[in-house]
Formats: structure tokens, sequence, C-alpha cells
């Protein structure tokens, strides 16, 4: 069970951080990630991390702004939003690969969703 929090409303140029708190199923390894769906489109990965955290993946849009960091020993992700734009305006979601190492950038990899947590920026 995935439950993702911190969303909320900021001005552009503001800074969030979004967490993601994993319970249940996390005995073995998992690899993490956010991904995000603004009004109208279709979800989109954001970042992507590893099992150790070692390794992460971003969207281009969001490269040097957005920072992905993760603790298992609290299972909890957590999603740096800084510099934010109207752009980035969208419910973000988490999500879980189990028995996994790397970090995958393909919505269809991940296995388990939070509900999502709503992000608005106004200009």
């Amino acid at each position: 069970q995935l439950q993702a929090f911190g969303g909320g409303l900021v001005q552009a140029g503001g800074s969030l951080r979004l967490s993601c708190a994993a319970s249940g199923r996390t005995s073995s390894s998992y690899s993490m990630g956010w991904f995000r769906q603004a009004p109208g489109k279709e979800r989109e990965v954001v970042a992507t991390i590893s099992w150790s955290g070692g390794s992460a993946g971003y969207a281009d849009s969001v490269k040097g702004r957005f920072t992905i960091a993760r603790d298992n020993a609290k299972n909890t992700m957590w999603l740096q939003i800084d510099s934010l734009k109207p752009e980035d305006t969208a419910v973000y979601y988490c999500a879980v690969r189990y028995r996994a190492n790397y970090y995958y950038k393909d919505i269809y990899e991940y296995d388990s969703w939070g509900q999502g947590t709503l992000v608005t920026v106004s200009s």
C-alpha cells in the first residue's frame, strides 16, 4: 500500500516536498517512482529511483529542479520540487515495482500505485 502526500497550491518559483510511504509488502527489494498526470493528458514519468537509492532517472522537463530520494529503513520516498512552473500542475502519483533493483521509466513496469496528491502552481 502506498500513500502520497505533500501536494498543495504554490506560486510559480516556489517549492514543495512530496512524500510517499510504503507499507505491507516491503520485505524484498523494490524500485520506486513518481509520475504525474495533468488534466486532459496521459500519465507521465517524473522521476524514478533504484532500490539502493544510488541511481535515479528524471524526465527532461524536471531535470535540475526535481530531486528524488528514498529511505528504505523508513519505507519512504520523497520528491523535492523546486522552481515550480505552472506546467508542473498535475496529480502526482508514487509507484512501486516489486522484486526490482534498478530504476524504470515505463509506467507499465510498476506494480502498485498510491492515490495521488495534487500539485497546483499558480502563475
